[in-house]
């Protein structure tokens, strides 16, 4: 990997506003709150600045991302606790520290700053490279494996599922077509068979090789299926007054948050109950109304931030 400044390659997304839901915990003496994405460590350096109370065990499953941050926040000494781990393994993660409970969890979902801009992972279209995509590149399947051993059906399965992507059918053709001639294994590749399995009227609208790209990422590192895991642990380990702050970048990503939130703060009292008991109260409340984006200065000024969708919610009791 290439040796670059963090502070050039990673602009945090909605750093005042994840700072101003996060305050009421992390200004509490001996606070801890979990950064499930600590990717190059943008909001969790501003996090330690911000709050000088604040300890942060910070996860990620990438350890040139979690090289990056230690370097980046050194100065910060034990405050920062980095854990090499996929965030769905939050509780041991958290245990592992000696703690049992945290005040408050931040989740910034999605590809990182790194992985995209480091052309050798694969991840961007835009730039031939290996096709890899592993957040962990020590661990697992790449996307060129994907692509060599999945029938025509599992991969329209995943380019629809995955991709809402309505050529999905086409491009699984074209995919095994192609890979009857020689192996596909660079990005180049792949956008090229892609390209040419698309209509030219749709050529001109958006890029081929979009939603299949993250159909193959969302795949090599299991991002839905983890996801479903961890908002229930991160959310069983708040304190009561904890708050969580979840950052979605894709539409299937936010569902999954949004269904999760909305159970978690409804009334479990059954229909016609006249009086509410303790134990069927919410445990949370939102803290924002529907899903926040990004202003119009921001959107300008880091264009990564266009598709953000934040959602936060507050522990109000312990379950029953």
């Amino acid at each position: 990997m290439t040796e670059r400044n963090p502070n050039e390659i990673h602009v945090p997304v909605l750093l005042e506003r994840c700072l101003e839901l996060l305050a009421p915990v992390a200004e509490r003496p001996g606070a801890v709150i979990v950064d499930c994405t600590l990717g190059m460590g943008g909001h969790t350096e501003a996090m330690l600045e911000r709050f000088p109370e604040l300890t942060v065990i910070g996860l990620d499953r990438d350890p040139d991302a979690l090289a990056i941050a230690g370097a980046r926040l050194a100065r910060f000494g034990d405050r920062l606790v980095p854990v090499r781990t996929v965030y769905d393994e939050i509780i041991p993660a958290v245990r592992s520290t000696g703690r049992k409970r945290i005040d408050g969890v931040l989740f910034d979902l999605g590809v990182s700053s790194l992985q995209l801009d480091e052309a050798e992972r694969g991840f961007a279209y835009a730039q031939d490279a290996p096709l890899d995509m592993r957040m962990d590149q020590e661990n697992g399947q790449t996307a060129a494996d994907i692509l060599a051993e999945a029938p025509e059906g599992r991969l329209r399965e995943l380019f629809e599922r995955y991709g809402d992507e309505p050529l999905a059918a086409r491009y699984a053709r074209a995919i095994i077509a192609a890979r009857a001639e020689a192996p596909i294994l660079r990005s180049g590749q792949l956008v090229e068979i892609l390209n040419d399995a698309t209509p030219a009227a749709v050529r001109n609208l958006r890029h081929p090789a979009k939603r299949v790209f993250q159909a193959l990422r969302i795949e090599v590192n299991g991002e839905l299926a983890v996801l479903e895991r961890a908002i229930p642990a991160a959310l069983r380990l708040l304190n009561v007054g904890g708050r969580a702050v979840i950052m979605s970048y894709q539409s299937l990503e936010d569902r999954l948050v949004k269904r999760e939130l909305a159970k978690r703060t409804k009334s479990t009292a059954p229909v016609g109950l006249p009086v509410e008991l303790p134990e069927h109260r919410p445990e949370f409340r939102l803290l924002t109304r529907g899903a926040e984006q990004a202003g119009e200065d921001e959107r300008e000024i880091n264009p990564r931030s266009i598709p953000v969708r934040l959602r936060a919610a507050e522990r109000l009791r312990e379950r029953s």
